[in-house]
């Protein structure tokens, strides 16, 4: 053929990051068929979804196999009822969203890898570490990626840029963040809606991990003045409601944020349209059961299970003095690789010596170079026995 490809594509990994990883658990696998392996790194939920949720999936399929009762495709942007709920949810967190600024989706990680596709070839601003979908999917299309270092000094929460002279930028944050775990103050927050404001920037901000906050700080960009004219948000029911294998999420496009005169919610409504099919009644049905006064109950449960698990890695790491970020807020620990080892060399080191499979901190960026991130999102007794195998670390 002669057909011409976006050739950008070649400036990202062949591989995703959690490919390569799988790929070396596998072969140590096959050489070593006995070893008990404890997989502590990717991000993926493990406890079931809770009962309030299921029940709402089974009474849902069930309608749809009653002709009265049947329902074909879904609407683009979410059924009234699941709209309405999320907005509900922002109201019990102190912020006004209209149902007509919700926009479901199939996940953040979907949102987050379109939403370039209703923006122009704008400056990129991304924290680095960083969630991989932010950088590979603006690398697709041809964006000029500016990175902002997370780092030991700044508590892997780096403020905006000084003396910034460049375009209006789209700038991504993600707190609590995914990889290191650390959350952003009200302040650390302002200071980034201000310097979106101050040059015309859009803020693209993740909030999957809202849920897991235990101290005062802001669970939604939302509740920072002035995040309304500058700032789009993507969150998630993967996490905190265990949908990592139903698939549901949504964005905030507020009626306030524009761009020369045109509403960014018309574009991506436009988008999603012309490019996705909606989200199945059933699951809807589901999500919009999580956010109920008995599904919030029983997925608190769940939630403090996996900051038990985090809590007990971060005891072991203080224990033996070794620096690490996330633990109390976040699912995630970020710890500093002992001896000076890089990522995949404590990688190799974890997997061949302890039986436990991290992140290195390099696929995250640049800034991770030498960190490693290891996930809460596992069973008590393989998190117990995880510490009890880095007893000897």
């Amino acid at each position: 053929m002669n057909i011409k490809l976006n050739d950008n594509f070649n400036n990202i990994k062949e591989t995703y990051l959690f490919s390569d990883i799988a790929k070396k658990v596998n072969a140590y696998k096959e050489a070593n068929p006995e070893a008990s392996v404890i997989r502590m790194g990717i991000g993926d939920v493990t406890l079931p979804l809770p009962k309030p949720c299921v029940d709402a999936l089974i009474s849902a399929s069930n309608e749809m196999g009653i002709k009265e009762t049947f329902r074909g495709y879904p609407p683009e942007y979410g059924y009234d009822f699941l709209r309405d709920a999320i907005s509900g949810h922002y109201t019990k967190l102190g912020v006004d969203i209209a149902s007509s600024e919700v926009f479901v989706s199939d996940g953040a990680k979907s949102d987050l890898g379109n939403l370039p596709d209703i923006l122009g070839d704008n400056p990129i601003i991304i924290p680095d570490p960083v969630y991989p979908v932010y950088v590979d999917s603006n690398l697709m299309s041809g964006r000029k990626i500016t990175l902002v270092s997370g780092n030991e000094a700044n508590g892997f929460l780096p403020e905006p840029p000084k003396d910034y002279n460049g375009a209006s930028a789209i700038i991504y944050i993600c707190s609590p963040n995914n990889p290191t775990g650390a959350v952003y103050t009200a302040e650390g927050l302002k200071a980034w809606v201000d310097f979106a404001l101050a040059t015309g920037s859009l803020i693209i901000f993740d909030s999957a991990y809202e849920a897991f906050i235990s101290e005062d700080l802001p669970h939604t960009i939302y509740e920072i003045e002035g995040a309304k004219s500058c700032a789009i948000e993507v969150s998630s029911f993967s996490k905190f409601a265990g949908f990592t294998g139903t698939r549901c999420g949504w964005t905030i496009v507020p009626e306030e944020l524009e761009s020369n005169g045109v509403k960014l919610s018309k574009f991506w409504a436009r988008r999603q349209a012309t490019k996705f099919n909606g989200v199945s009644y059933p699951v809807q049905r589901a999500a919009e059961a999580s956010l109920s006064e008995e599904g919030l109950k029983a997925l608190s449960s769940n939630i403090e299970y996996y900051k038990h698990n985090a809590m007990l890695m971060a005891d072991l790491f203080r224990s033996k003095g070794i620096y690490f970020t996330g633990g109390k807020n976040s699912p995630y620990i970020w710890l500093k690789c002992p001896g000076n080892m890089g990522g995949w060399e404590f990688f190799d080191y974890m997997l061949t010596r302890f039986g436990i499979v991290g992140t290195p901190g390099e696929g995250f960026g640049e800034a991770g170079n030498g960190f490693f991130r290891l996930t809460a999102f596992n069973s008590l007794e393989n998190t117990e026995e995880a510490i009890r195998r880095l007893g000897d670390l």
